[in-house]
């Protein structure tokens, strides 16, 4: 059994649709990152961190002590690396598909926040900030849609690559920037949200969500310094 510790949100989203895509039994934990359950010891033992998601496997292949791992992109190599799915053996194929895990979890996912952040959440305008994190949301999917031309998915085969792409793609308007000018992108995307897995990953702790924007604690609880 797995214990999945989660919340709605992009980087909870990657996760919850692999989860989905296995097909293997989990238990999903909620973790309410607008209230500071992250912050909470219980959960900081899990993830030092304090970010989502996290998972606890307590059958891991070695037969050993339940094994934690947190970092969404740990978290989803190490799922398929396990179940030995969304990720090919072959060297070439593989490297791939880390390239671009790896593409996400420190461009994509780091830059789309930050341009979220600023278009929605700041107590006031900053035009720089909105400007260099609008650019550089664009200057990656620029990349991505070439990276796109003539392949029906990031790594050639659906994979984990994909997964880890499409929540963050799919939270475009929360950024201010459209994907108008992208178009295999668009139909990239449309391919994945088609996928059953993945509508039921979204859906997961849906009724959960706050619209952070519109809430002074949630704002304090996700962006305070500690």
């Amino acid at each position: 059994m797995l214990d999945l510790y989660s919340w709605p949100a992009p980087n909870g989203h990657k996760v919850q649709i692999l989860v989905e895509e296995l097909g293997i039994p989990y238990r999903l934990i909620p973790i309410d990152i607008t209230r500071g359950a992250q912050r909470e010891a219980s959960y900081r033992a899990i993830n030092p961190n304090a970010r989502i998601p996290a998972i606890v496997d307590h059958a891991p292949v070695d037969g050993g002590a339940p094994l934690t791992v947190f970092e969404s992109g740990a978290v989803m190599l190490y799922l398929a690396e396990k179940e030995r799915r969304f990720i090919s053996a072959d060297p070439r194929q593989r490297i791939e598909v880390l390239q671009w895990l790896f593409w996400q979890v420190g461009g994509l996912g780091p830059m789309m926040g930050q341009a979220q952040h600023f278009f929605r959440y700041a107590p006031g305008p900053v035009p720089y900030a909105i400007e260099r994190y609008q650019n550089e949301t664009r200057r990656l999917l620029r990349v991505l849609d070439q990276r796109l031309a003539g392949r029906d998915y990031i790594g050639g085969d659906y994979s984990i690559a994909d997964m880890a792409c499409f929540p963050w793609i799919r939270i475009h308007k929360l950024t201010g920037v459209a994907l108008d000018d992208f178009a295999h992108v668009q139909a990239w995307y449309g391919r994945v949200r088609g996928r059953p897995a993945v509508g039921r990953g979204v859906d997961l702790l849906r009724d959960r969500w706050v619209d952070v924007s519109t809430s002074a604690e949630a704002k304090q609880n996700l962006f305070k310094v500690e």
